[in-house]
């Protein structure tokens, strides 16, 4: 028995990888440096791995995407330098960014119908494969999962391509005595085809190597056919795989392969049950010797170390376990059933007890039917008095440095609760009149006083805890801090209400209130394995629903709830969505359920929306604002094919690109959504928040998105 380990997060303890990738952009280092302070930080990260693991694979940096490298690998695009690997992550020709599986992790789309010619060859000197043409045991995204989730393909060339990607495979597979070859689409809810495909296909692996076949996220159905691929190991999770689990443990596993037990979390933050793993462990051993005991799926969705957390109670403290920590129970599990140690540990639900005492919050307390759409956006309009093609934006502005800093002072206590405050509204009142000089029609606050969309109403609402130091890479170099939810979820004081009254007294413009739907707020957090997530998410509908009162009380007329992770934490296969979805829609539209005469915006972004289009349907909102730069308007014929009558506001400007926005790209991409939404359903704006971005970057564009509203209003106000 070994242990096995992948997907160590790869952000370094001081955040490495964020700051040499970004001073490159900048030009502040030349690529060859960035290659060898990545280099570097590869060399800690097996460093670590060494410390507690027998066997994992050594190349998992990426300057990037692994996705879009794997693309590399298989010649489908060639960037000659960094430069130019950049510009398919975040260039004018920008590849789509989406959700990876049901994770707020993202990964770039290859897109086919981009590709004239498939022309696939072995590249393994490409600049994105540096850390893979010397590696002992390199990690490589699968042909099958790999074009799952690329687009432009159909079902014949979908198969024409994954045998082509097969062959290209075993020419890569000569480099290498050892790979593992991760295939979390193997998960999904396949059609026979499909698994007939996989079946022939890895049935042409050179089978002299040591390939080590990783599944995880969920169970597999076809799980005893992969056991006649010519692989060394098969690698499930069973942690998010119980029926696999009980099925193995029915029909045995082959004594010929070596079966890389996922037992241990990958996703969620709660440490180890160690009597249950144990137990767990036992069962398997009877229907095969050879296991190595590894995570259920990649450790990169956890922080790096919670001994680095020197302010959580120790009480909780002692019920988590990040990535460090997980190493060390793959390493002290094994230990555990060698020696076959008693284990004595208090359960995780006994300790935290005390900090759960609120009954689950039903629906039949509160919802009530709203007038219909339509009755209500008289009343809007009435109200709001807004033109033909309104312009907003999705909420934040630019977080600068100067606002960071003062913020660390104010957490500091290096600054009063006056003194910050005063700071914040100076803030809003520059950002307020901002807008106004540019000339959009629907006003934001900025949200300066926010330090992210989920954190920033963990800091207000008890039951919520907060890290210093518990980055999660979502994408590229953007990273975040997931809160952590420990006990029952109650607002006690207002969460943003002073901040947008103020905003609103500035301005006769409308200010929306910015809220983080509940649906975010869970998929952005760590829960608790112990509580239904929709009963922690319906505590939060409710304290939303409060908020939202009392901005109405006050006289605000446009509420945003920001959903981007709405589809995020649906199952993987689809025939187990309907219960999500039920509970997913009804915490949205309980949070929602205020003044009819209040106009409820709603914003998803990098999901794959064309599936879930009922559900959207179904939310209780009147504005949704959609990403549509990148995916060039694929989602606004699923918004027609269902009859969607309400307003959407389109997101022309892709604001992860450091290129602005062309008026003319803009005007045609509006003018493709005019041929199937109505004008007066058209809302203009980015396609997400500006806090990434510069003041220099965000002037010009929306000048452009205003220009393009008046000159749109100019040529339909007939």
């Amino acid at each position: 028995m070994k242990t096995y380990a992948y997907g160590f997060p790869r952000i370094g303890f001081n955040k490495e990888y964020k700051i040499y990738i970004e001073k490159f952009w900048k030009e502040e280092i030349s690529e060859e440096e960035l290659i060898k302070k990545l280099t570097e930080l590869e060399k800690n990260i097996i460093n670590v791995y060494q410390k507690y693991i027998e066997v994992f694979p050594h190349s998992e940096m990426t300057f990037y995407n692994e996705v879009l490298d794997t693309a590399i690998l298989f010649g489908l695009y060639n960037p000659k330098n960094l430069k130019e690997y950049y510009e398919l992550c975040r260039g004018e020709k920008a590849l789509e960014l989406k959700k990876w599986f049901n994770t707020n992790y993202h990964y770039i789309v290859c897109d086919f119908k981009k590709l004239n010619k498939i022309e696939i060859f072995n590249n393994i000197d490409n600049i994105s494969l540096v850390f893979k043409r010397n590696s002992k045991f390199p990690h490589i995204i699968g042909p099958f999962t790999f074009l799952k989730l690329s687009k432009g393909l159909n079902d014949k060339k979908f198969r024409e391509v994954f045998f082509e990607m097969i062959y290209v495979l075993n020419n890569i597979l000569k480099y290498f005595n050892k790979v593992q070859i991760d295939e979390p689409a193997f998960s999904m809810e396949l059609t026979r085809e499909e698994i007939d495909i996989i079946k022939e296909g890895y049935k042409k692996i050179d089978s002299d190597k040591d390939v080590y076949l990783i599944t995880y996220y969920d169970d597999i159905d076809f799980i005893e056919e992969l056991y006649d691929l010519p692989v060394k190991g098969i690698g499930i999770d069973f942690v998010r795989g119980k029926n696999t689990y009980e099925k193995i443990l029915k029909i045995g596993f082959p004594q010929h392969k070596t079966l890389i037990a996922g037992i241990i979390d990958g996703r969620n933050i709660w440490r180890s049950n160690f009597n249950k793993k144990l137990d767990e462990l036992r069962l398997l051993s009877k229907v095969t010797k050879d296991i190595m005991i590894s995570n259920g799926s990649p450790l990169y969705h956890l922080p790096l170390s919670i001994q680095l957390e020197k302010e959580i109670p120790e009480d909780i403290k002692e019920c988590i376990s990040f990535a460090v920590e997980r190493l060390n129970e793959i390493k002290l599990t094994k230990e555990y059933f060698l020696s076959s140690v008693v284990i004595n540990q208090k359960p995780i639900d006994e300790i935290l007890f005390k900090y759960r005492k609120e009954k689950i919050f039903t629906k039949e307390k509160i919802v009530e039917k709203k007038p219909s759409y339509e009755e209500r956006r008289e009343a809007q309009s009435k109200i709001l008095n807004l033109p033909l093609f309104p312009t907003t934006t999705i909420g934040s502005f630019p977080q600068t440095q100067q606002i960071r800093e003062k913020r660390k002072q104010f957490l500091e206590n290096k600054l009063t609760s006056y003194e910050y405050e005063e700071f914040i509204f100076n803030k809003i009142k520059e950002v307020i009149k901002f807008q106004e000089d540019i000339g959009l029609d629907v006003l934001v606050h900025g949200e300066f006083e926010r330090t992210d969309m989920v954190e920033f109403f963990a800091f207000k609402l008890e039951g919520f805890l907060t890290t210093k130091n518990g980055w999660v890479i979502s994408y590229g170099t953007r990273i975040y801090r997931p809160p952590i939810i420990y006990g029952d979820i109650i607002r006690k004081k207002p969460l943003t209400l002073n901040e947008i009254l103020f905003a609103q007294s500035q301005t006769n413009k409308p200010v929306k209130g910015m809220l983080t739907g509940p649906v975010t707020m869970v998929a952005w957090s760590f829960c608790r394995d112990d509580i239904p997530l929709k009963e922690v998410a319906y505590q939060i509908a409710k304290a939303i629903r409060e908020e939202i009162l009392e901005y109405e009380k006050n006289g605000i007329k446009i509420v945003q709830i920001d959903e981007p992770a709405f589809r995020e934490k649906a199952p993987i296969k689809k025939r187990n969505w309907d219960d999500y979805f039920e509970w997913a829609v009804e915490v949205f539209n309980l949070a929602t359920n205020t003044d009819f005469k209040t106009q409820i915006h709603t914003h998803m972004c990098y999901s794959n929306f064309s599936d879930i289009i009922k559900y959207i349907n179904r939310l209780d909102f009147d504005v949704i604002s959609i990403e549509n730069a990148r995916s060039k308007g694929d989602i606004i014929n699923e918004f027609k094919d269902i009859g969607f009558n309400r307003q959407i506001g389109i997101g022309v400007w892709d604001i992860h690109s450091p290129y602005p926005p062309k008026k003319e790209d803009i005007l045609e991409m509006l003018e493709n959504v005019l041929k199937v939404i109505p004008k007066q359903n058209i809302w203009i704006n980015p396609d997400c928040g500006l806090k990434t971005r510069s003041w220099q970057e965000i002037e010009q564009p929306l000048k452009t998105l205003v220009e393009v509203a008046n000159f749109l209003r100019g040529k339909n106000s007939l």
